[in-house]
């Protein structure tokens, strides 16, 4: 697959008939064009995810129709690779969308609905005969974990004499996870967007009335914003503060409260945010920093731009080793070594963005486990696939009596077969919030 650019068609937020329009096509693609080639890559002719209403697997999620909100009772779906491509079937007792339907309740007279459902499960794995049955389990990832005890022991006993050729799905459900089309990641172009909109909106004075307003009100403020506009948060916002004389450590390094979170917003404060939206059955994770401009003051004091400017070369030195094939604890080794290099205190927590907000795929560093995370860490990067690039570094700030501040960036990316490309734009230069 190939990038694509920022398409100015592609607008959010959707009324929510558009967005089933528009997930629906999307899984059709998927299904033709990116289930196949990540069979093949893991070497499983046969996947099986499944679920009970109200006890999905993660993975089901992304695979129903848009107007499935959640799984039917038992909802078996069934992908089988052959050279035709891949035939998805559904095992339950309503049709699934697009999905073969294989089973109807009065296929096996005399037995009870359940039976009847796994006799049919059977029935395709026979005709099937596959080499490899890959299911969800994962020591490693939860998103690729979801067959619970009771679904994966009944399956089991349904699978009869293939059950020996039952293998982890892990690296198939990461996959499909991780792996974004060419339109997704024009969505996901948009969806920042409007993010860093929402931003700029709630540190504007409309919102932001400086001396007045807490940062926990502005926090508010976005969550409600982002309800107005027929999106949600995955999470919920924070704002918070750094201001001179209030340092975040005291001389033993011990981490100190700092500028406590419902505190009044005040002239020559330095104003962070993480904000994550979801809408289109995507999210994003994003951290944007500004200033408030002190009486006179028309710029930030020079310490914390160039606070910011190291923030960005951090970036730079993270993206230049996300490359596909190395390992996230390769890149995140290769981004740390770089940095000490040129004598940058830093920490570098990136992840995988798409489907969910903390995504399956590769951890780069997490912000307690900078030498490498066990599992996560040892996961291969891919193309096409979307990042929250999170990292922060921590620069003395002369006109602050040298006390040190913690610059935090986050900002969505594409890596794919052109690179890596910021998904609207990053911040490079501090928003300058009008002072009272």
């Amino acid at each position: 697959m190939t990038s694509t650019s920022p398409d100015p068609t592609v607008t959010v937020p959707l009324p929510l008939r558009e967005q089933a329009d528009v997930r629906d096509r999307w899984l059709t693609q998927r299904l033709l064009d990116v289930l196949p080639p990540l069979m093949d890559r893991t070497g499983i002719d046969l996947w099986v995810v499944l679920g009970r209403e109200y006890n999905e697997d993660p993975v089901l999620a992304t695979l129903l129709p848009a107007t499935w909100l959640s799984a039917r009772r038992r909802t078996v779906l069934l992908f089988h690779r052959s050279d035709d491509g891949v035939t998805a079937a559904a095992v339950s007792r309503y049709p699934v969308g697009q999905f073969l339907p294989a089973w109807a309740a009065d296929d096996e007279p005399g037995l009870t609905p359940a039976e009847s459902q796994w006799a049919a499960v059977r029935r395709f794995v026979d005709q099937a005969a596959p080499r490899t049955i890959g299911v969800d389990v994962s020591d490693t990832f939860a998103h690729a974990d979801g067959l619970s005890a009771t679904e994966h022991r009944l399956l089991m006993a349904a699978l009869g004499p293939h059950a020996d050729r039952v293998v982890s799905a892990e690296a198939l459900a990461v996959g499909w996870l991780e792996t974004r089309l060419p339109e997704e990641i024009a969505a996901m172009h948009a969806m920042n967007r409007l993010v860093h909109q929402v931003i700029d909106e709630a540190w504007s004075p409309a919102v932001l009335a400086v001396g007045e307003t807490t940062a926990l009100d502005v926090a508010w403020w976005i969550r409600q914003r982002f309800a107005d506009l027929g999106v949600d948060g995955w999470f919920q916002p924070t704002v918070d503060l750094q201001r001179a004389g209030s340092p975040l450590t005291d001389e033993q390094g011990t981490v100190l409260p700092g500028v406590p979170y419902d505190a009044v917003i005040e002239p020559g404060d330095l104003v962070h945010c993480d904000v994550g939206l979801s809408t289109l059955g995507l999210m994003t994770d994003t951290q944007r920093n500004g200033y408030v401009l002190r009486p006179g003051e028309t710029a930030a004091p020079a310490g914390l731009v160039e606070a910011l400017r190291v923030g960005n070369r951090m970036q730079d030195l993270t993206t230049a080793p996300l490359r596909p094939g190395r390992t996230g604890d390769e890149v995140l080794r290769a981004a740390r070594t770089a940095a000490a290099a040129e004598g940058i205190d830093g920490d570098v927590y990136s992840h995988p963005v798409g489907v969910h907000g903390h995504g399956a795929g590769p951890a780069i560093g997490m912000w307690d486990q900078q030498d490498g995370v066990p599992g996560a860490g040892a996961a291969e990067v891919h193309e096409d696939t979307v990042w929250a690039l999170e990292l922060c570094v921590r620069v003395p700030v002369a006109e602050w009596g040298g006390q040190l501040v913690r610059m935090a960036l986050e900002q969505g990316i594409a890596l794919t077969a052109s690179g890596v490309e910021y998904l609207d734009a990053r911040q490079t230069e501090l928003v300058l919030i009008p002072g009272a």
